[in-house]
């Protein structure tokens, strides 16, 4: 009994049409990481100038009320914001959509400057993005995982899209 994978490599111009699809989606998304950039940097500027201070105990409670974000989710918005002030690259890449909001908030968390400065598959910052990893102080050594995540997280938005056509790719697994 063919399954739904192997009917869809019969069918050229519909695995033609879901490439397309897929494209589209990356594509957006990458538009969505760099306006999640945009607004990071201005939720930081109207924390500095305490635009918020108008009522509300915190920048986070203002962001709750304003724009309907669970308190949690708005203090981890207000977080990350002023820690990508001091952590440019992380910033920009975002910017770029090269990274996601999920990969950038979790390296806010164990990055610094001085990680940061560090060349990608070598930053501390990228091995401990990972949560049951825990990094002794100094960063003295890597596994073969970890420097796969590390990688994988400074891999370019235009290489994400095309790794998605390569070996790895479900549709030409199943061609053999």
């Amino acid at each position: 009994m063919p399954t739904a994978s192997f009917a869809l490599l019969e069918d050229p111009p519909r695995v033609r049409e879901l490439d397309r699809l897929g494209d589209e989606i990356a594509e957006l998304s990458a538009h969505l990481d760099a306006a999640t950039a945009r607004l990071l940097a201005l939720i930081r500027d109207f924390d500095a100038r305490g635009g918020w201070n108008t009522g509300f105990r915190s920048c986070a409670e203002w962001l709750s009320w304003r724009v309907g974000l669970d308190l949690g989710a708005a203090r981890e918005r207000v977080r990350v914001a002023h820690a990508l002030g001091a952590l440019p690259r992380l910033a920009e890449a975002l910017a770029r959509g090269e990274l996601s909001y999920a990969k950038v908030r979790a390296l806010t968390r164990v990055a610094t400057p001085e990680t940061e400065a560090r060349p990608p598959a070598q930053s501390c910052a990228s091995l401990t993005a990972l949560p049951w990893i825990r990094v002794a102080p100094g960063c003295s050594f890597a596994t073969s995982a970890t420097t796969a995540f590390a990688k994988s997280i400074w891999q370019p938005a235009s290489s994400r899209r095309s790794a998605a056509r390569g070996r790895n790719n479900p549709r030409r697994m199943a061609r053999g």
